[in-house]
C-alpha cells in the first residue's frame, strides 16, 4: 500500500545558518510519500540561493514581505502546488530523526478524534534534554508551559498522552482538519498562534496527542538571538495577551489581563539578565 501523502511546510526567514541542516535531515526521512515545501518570508540573506543550489527539487514559495509565522504558513499552505492528505508544520531551526513522520501519521490513522499530533522535542545543543514533551495551558493565570522542559530524558515521558496544545515548532494534522479549523489565526504575528489553534480544536472536542516515538531536535529561537532575547519576550508577551483576549469570557478577562500584564513586566528583568549573560559567553 502506498503511503498517504504528507506535505512538510518549513517557514524560513534569513535562516542561512540553520536551514540547510533542517532540510538535509528532512531529505533523509523514511516516509516515502512526502513533499517538502519551503515558504520564504522575504529573506535578505543567501538562504534561498543555498536551498535552490542544494535542493533543486524542493518547492519554494516566495513571499514579498515577512508575513510572520501564522500568515506565512497559511500562505504556503494555500498556494502550494502539492495537495496532501496530511500536513506537517516544522521550524527551520530543527533537525529530525529519519522515522519521525510515521508515528505522527499512525496516531491520526488510529483515531479520527485525534486532530493534532506532536513529537518529542529535545534541545539540539543538549540532545538528551527535553524542550517539549507536551504542553499545559491555563490562560486565567497566563500559564503556558512545556512539560519536561530542561529535564534529562530518562524515559519518563515515553508514553503517548493527551496534551493541552501542540507547539508550532512541529506538529501534524490531517490537511482537511487544518482547513476545517480555519488554519492559523493571522491576528498573531509570532507566538500564541499554535496554542490558539489547539484551543480551538479542543473546544470542538478534538484530541491533541504527544507522540514520543517521533523525535526531533530544536535550536531554540535561533532566528531571534536565543531563548531569552528581548525580541522573543516582546513577541511572546503580545501573543499571550492576544490568546487571553481571544479565549476568555468577559467575566474572567479583566482579572486575567491585569495579572498577566504584571507577570510580563516582572519577566522583563529576567530576560535582560539572561540575554546579557549569554552575550558575555
Amino acid at each position: 500500500m502506498i503511503d498517504k501523502s504528507v506535505n512538510i511546510f518549513v517557514l524560513n526567514w534569513n535562516g542561512e545558518a540553520i536551514i540547510i541542516d533542517c532540510l538535509r535531515s528532512l531529505n533523509k526521512v523514511t516516509y516515502v510519500n512526502t513533499n517538502i515545501i519551503l515558504v520564504d518570508n522575504n529573506s535578505t540573506d543567501r538562504s534561498v540561493e543555498l536551498i535552490k543550489n542544494e535542493f533543486p527539487n524542493i518547492e519554494i514559495i516566495l513571499v514579498n514581505k515577512n508575513l510572520g509565522y501564522a500568515r506565512g504558513n497559511n500562505y504556503g499552505f494555500k498556494y502550494t502546488k502539492h495537495k496532501s492528505e496530511y500536513s506537517i508544520f516544522i521550524n527551520n531551526d530543527t533537525v529530525v530523526s529519519p522515522d519521525f513522520i510515521e508515528p505522527l501519521i499512525n496516531s491520526l490513522n488510529d483515531n479520527f478524534s485525534i486532530k493534532q499530533t506532536a513529537p518529542k522535542i529535545l534541545y539540539a545543543d543538549a540532545p538528551n534534554t527535553f524542550w517539549f514533551a507536551g504542553g499545559y495551558v491555563n490562560l486565567l493565570f497566563g500559564w503556558i508551559r512545556h512539560r519536561g522542559i530542561r529535564k534529562i530524558d530518562n524515559g519518563q515521558y515515553d508514553t503517548t498522552s493527551i496534551i493541552d496544545y501542540a507547539t508550532g515548532c512541529c506538529f501534524c494534522m490531517r490537511t482537511k482538519d487544518f482547513e476545517l479549523f480555519n488554519m492559523f489565526d493571522e491576528s498573531f504575528h509570532m507566538y500564541g498562534e499554535d496554542v490558539d489553534l489547539s484551543l480551538r480544536i479542543r473546544k470542538c472536542g478534538g484530541i491533541i496527542k504527544y507522540i514520543p516515538q517521533s523525535i526531533i531536535w530544536h535550536k531554540v529561537s535561533a532566528s531571534m538571538g536565543g531563548q531569552f532575547s528581548i525580541i522573543k519576550w516582546k513577541r511572546k508577551s503580545f501573543g499571550k495577551i492576544r490568546l487571553i483576549y481571544n479565549n476568555l469570557n468577559l467575566i474572567t478577562l479583566p482579572f486575567a489581563l491585569i495579572l498577566n500584564f504584571t507577570m510580563i513586566i516582572l519577566e522583563l528583568p529576567i530576560f535582560i539578565f539572561m540575554n546579557f549573560k549569554r552575550k558575555l559567553k
